[in-house]
């Protein structure tokens, strides 16, 4: 049997559902094919039952600080079970939801693995079903990424797994070894903490966080080792090995971290095996699609988002691109150029939009930039929440404002103001006269951007370093 349509989509994660919607919105006749649960890596695997398990974490890292605000928790008891069935609960509304958004704008969802078999024609199979062959005008690409894997390491995933597996562990370890110190590492090891695990982190580069402004890694590195999780950064595991249900690294230096299990969270790898792109003249750059800013592949009416293009492997990222190639593959020219905001749901929380310091300097821009800690903050203290700060940099000779970066409570929620201005290209003098809400965390952006031009109101004056000519 064989259907036609007029865009067919192969992945139904951020990028791939959102831009099957937005393409029957535009009127096209749509076909979403997914081998696995709608919503992809994000909803199953990543983005959803992370932070809903964070949310208990951080509701009992909170309980056992409450004393400073003067409530007394006379017993607080984690129920791993409970948390569990909770997070499930959760995608299985948020599943439900896509599929009922299909059923609303009449998008044909078809279940099965989707393999190219040329230009504009997908084979689907699906286990006990016949295999049901679609043709289409557009096909976008939008099968995401996979956890990487450190290969010759211990193949059992129940003690040496990826956050596919361990965001449904049954049982919690009481030993936790995690390799890689980057987003996903940083924010297992500040869910596992509260719960009672021993967390050990290690990471190959100089410091958590590597791709983010160094002074946000330096600072929660600081935050972790006060509660307890043991860091080694600028390292890497030498061998790694099981015996009797123990799992034992040795680094360097002749050391041993033992563990009872390990998550391996050292990045992510593109998802575009086995999917026949050879059989559509298509051809990968170390597995990634790649794209231009209108989402299109070398080949004409395929295209790529999200994971799966290399660009930026964030889900919202993908949703972004999943609208632009749908524009262009209907007909409405766009491009991508929009600044992408990075969020680590830790807490506190980090969030960062533009260009790091380190970046800029690199690119040979003239830049000064500002800081505003958040113990000056009358929001944060109140809210027993004073640790982070909020560094914003500038254009020294345009005063453009080319990034913001911050820690702290609700960072990734405050970070959307910095993107909004990022996107208007502003100055930072536009946002140092925004007039925030008061008391708000968000006030602490206006701060920075006033620190960067030495006008801070709640800052002492910066001291200015005066040459003096000799004769």
């Amino acid at each position: 049997m064989t259907d036609h349509f007029t865009l067919a989509i192969l992945g139904s994660g951020p990028g791939g559902y959102v831009a099957a919607l937005k393409a029957a919105q535009m009127g096209a006749r749509v076909a979403v094919v997914e081998k696995s649960h709608l919503g992809g890596t994000c909803l199953n695997n990543g983005c959803i039952p992370s932070k809903a398990i964070l949310a208990s974490a951080e509701l009992l890292h909170r309980l056992e600080r409450a004393a400073a605000l003067g409530i007394e928790v006379r017993q607080v008891a984690a129920r791993w079970e409970k948390i569990q069935e909770r997070k499930d609960e959760i995608l299985r509304t948020l599943r439900a939801g896509i599929k009922s958004l299909f059923a609303s704008r009449k998008v044909t969802l078809v279940e099965g693995q989707a393999v190219l078999q040329g230009p504009g024609r997908v084979l689907v199979r699906a286990q006990g079903k016949p295999p049901r062959e679609l043709t289409a005008d557009r096909i976008i690409i939008a099968t995401g990424s996979l956890p990487a894997r450190i290969p010759g390491w211990p193949a059992d995933p129940a003690l040496v797994g990826t956050s596919d597996e361990a965001l449904h562990w049954k049982t919690l370890p009481r030993r936790l070894l995690i390799v890689g110190g980057g987003v996903i590492g940083c924010e297992f090891a500040c869910m596992m903490r509260p719960l009672g695990v021993e967390v050990t982190v290690v990471e190959m580069l100089p410091r958590l966080l590597p791709f983010l402004d160094a002074s946000l890694g330096e600072s929660f590195q600081k935050i972790l080792a006060r509660r307890g999780v043991a860091i080694h950064v600028g390292t890497r595991i030498e061998a790694l090995e099981i015996s009797g249900g123990v799992v034992s690294a040795r680094l360097p230096d002749g050391r041993r971290i033992e563990a009872d299990r390990v998550l391996v969270a050292t990045g992510r790898q593109p998802n575009t095996a086995d999917l026949g792109l050879e059989t559509a003249g298509l051809s990968t750059d170390r597995g990634f699609l790649r794209v231009n800013d209108r989402m299109e592949t070398s080949v004409p009416n395929h295209y790529a988002v999200g994971d799966v293009n290399g660009r930026c492997l964030l889900a919202h990222a993908a949703s972004a691109q999943g609208v632009v190639a749908v524009e262009n593959a209907l007909g409405h020219p766009a491009d991508f150029t929009a600044p992408v905001p990075n969020c680590v749901y830790t807490f506190p929380e980090i969030a960062s939009v533009g260009l790091t310091a380190e970046e800029a300097r690199a690119r040979g821009l003239p830049i000064n930039t500002g800081h505003f800690p958040l113990s000056h903050l009358g929001k944060a203290l109140a809210a027993g929440e004073n640790e982070g700060f909020v560094k914003t940099v500038r254009n020294r000779e345009s005063g453009e404002l080319l990034g913001v970066h911050m820690i702290g409570h609700n960072a990734t929620e405050v970070i959307a103001a910095a993107g909004v201005l990022l996107h208007r290209r502003a100055s930072v003098r536009d946002l140092a006269e925004v007039v925030f809400a008061h008391p708000t965390m968000s006030e602490s952006l206006k701060e920075a951007a006033g620190d960067a031009l030495g006008t801070a109101l709640h800052l002492p004056p910066r001291k200015i370093a005066r040459v003096v000519a000799t004769p």
